[in-house]
């Protein structure tokens, strides 16, 4: 692999001359320029703010207000944030502790994943609207002078020089705006605008499913800490998520790819109907969806890039690789992906030198826990999904996964590999 090396000049090394593009407002500097203020985006921003790097932390809405965007934290999460001092704290505001995954089949209902038999301070999966998490983050980082927030930015192009990235151009109030930094990171989500710009195209698999998400009620006689339920109908399953700092329900209505249009032609007293009656504690309930803007489509897809760097950009994340959402482990895996970011390069950071061989060690460190995960669940979706869906017969768990679970040496695989991934990342100071 080459070893090209590039500089930032705002450190006094290999200065380059950067005329302002005409029409642009004003060009400011920075170390490293982060292109999206989700999970990934932010818990970068603050982990390198935390080591004395610059940091602009570029987020296209003007807040963090999303619904149905992942709202899990699990526990190799709350480790990471234990080692920075910011767990204990995180769990002062409202959240609910999901303790179990449970499947509801034909045969009764089967514990896949119990989070409390792990050997965590942290054995369960914490609850907490991203908006919060998120907010939380940034104020975080916001302690910190080496740390810039700029809402309301949108990026409309990479600045190149030479075959390397040097920075972006965004619009944002009434013109256009440029950031300088030595390293750009897209964190931009699942439909990154920075992989597009960068002509970085994914390697895309077909998951068999698509999910509606939407909220109901909870109520007082509902049971505690029941964790995470699917229940499964003949052609269609929900996910449950018992939301009670929310007081509510998340619901995840799974329904097989493409077949959306078909469920809305049918209308929302059919899919009242369909809830109902794969649980019927919810059928004075249903009526609160009144509108299919209620409902949000999560059309899910599955890819990873083959090389998540150019030279002067990383891609991590979403913008990196989808993730199913099964076992929701996006966020998990995104973090973990800034960890390992922020651990690998803000001393380089530092310093002003970076070459292209210190960006390929974070996908070296992160692509094969990330390969595994998928494989999990495709494996997962093809022998799970793909039967929960089937309209013909009754889901049961296959024979071999029932028989797995009963194993105490194999029981807890899924409950660890869901709650830390594969190779775990830590913080290193």
């Amino acid at each position: 692999m080459a070893s090209d090396k590039y500089s930032n000049g705002s450190h006094g090394l290999k200065p380059r001359i950067v005329l302002r593009a005409p029409g642009v407002h004003d060009v400011q500097r920075s170390d490293c320029c982060i292109v999206g203020g989700g999970p990934a985006g932010a818990v970068l921003a603050l982990l390198l703010a935390r080591k004395g790097v610059h940091v602009t932390l570029l987020e296209m809405h003007k807040n963090f207000d999303r619904d149905f965007r992942g709202d899990t934290i699990h526990p190799s999460v709350m480790e990471i944030l234990s080692e920075i001092g910011l767990a204990d704290r995180l769990l002062q505001m409202r959240h609910t502790k999901l303790p179990r995954l449970t499947v509801e089949t034909a045969a009764g209902p089967v514990t896949v994943a119990d989070f409390t038999r792990l050997k965590t301070p942290y054995p369960y999966i914490t609850l907490l609207p991203q908006v919060r998490f998120l907010e939380f983050i940034t104020g975080e980082a916001k302690r910190y002078p080496h740390f810039r927030l700029l809402m309301g930015a949108h990026v409309q192009e990479l600045i190149e020089e030479d075959g390397v990235v040097g920075g972006v151009g965004y619009f944002e109030g009434e013109g256009m705006h440029e950031v300088r930094a030595l390293l750009t990171v897209g964190a931009d989500g699942r439909f990154s605008r920075i992989r597009r710009l960068a002509g970085m195209e994914p390697i895309k698999t077909a998951p068999p499913m698509d999910v509606l998400w939407f909220r109901l009620p909870r109520k007082p006689e509902d049971q505690e800490d029941v964790g995470v339920v699917f229940r499964f109908g003949q052609g269609h399953f929900l996910i449950l998520l018992d939301r009670s700092e929310e007081g509510d329900w998340q619901v995840g209505y799974v329904i097989p790819k493409g077949s959306y249009q078909q469920l809305r032609a049918a209308g929302l007293e059919a899919l009242r109907r369909s809830i109902a009656e794969l649980v019927p504690d919810f059928a004075g309930r249903v009526d609160h969806l009144k509108d299919w803007t209620q409902v949000s489509l999560l059309s899910v897809e599955s890819d990873r890039l083959s090389r998540w760097w150019r030279p002067g950009l990383l891609l991590i994340g979403d913008a990196a690789h989808v993730m199913s959402p099964v076992g929701a482990v996006g966020i998990n895996y995104a973090i973990q992906d800034a960890v390992v970011a922020a651990n690998a390069l803000a001393g380089l950071l530092k310093t002003g030198r970076l070459e292209v061989d210190d960006l390929a060690v974070v996908q070296r460190q992160r692509e094969w826990p990330t390969k595994i995960i998928q494989k999990f669940q495709a494996l997962v979706q093809q022998r799970v999904v793909v039967s929960g869906l089937n309209p013909k017969e009754p889901f049961t768990l296959p024979f071999l996964a029932r028989l797995f679970l009963r194993l105490p040496l194999l029981r807890d695989l899924p409950a660890r590999l869901i709650a830390f991934g594969v190779r775990p990342a830590h913080v290193r100071d």
